[in-house]
């Protein structure tokens, strides 16, 4: 798991091959980012929030646009 910069979002690596992005005060899921063909082991944030890195099992980075 991952805490974007300032806090307000939430990014979770999963066995079911996805990454969840979570809104953390409401406490919900905004969105499942689907496209790993492996479990996701891994995520981070860039500095500025706007990007999130993934890494898997398949082997594969994967670099996701974020809504602002």
């Amino acid at each position: 798991m991952a805490f974007s910069p300032g806090g307000r979002l939430l990014a979770s690596a999963s066995a079911d091959l996805t990454v969840r992005l979570w809104d953390v005060a409401r406490g919900h899921e905004l969105r499942t980012l689907s496209g790993h063909n492996g479990e996701v082991r891994g995520v981070a944030f860039s500095p500025d929030g706007k990007t999130l890195a993934s890494g898997g099992l398949d082997v594969e980075s994967r670099l996701w646009g974020l809504p602002r």
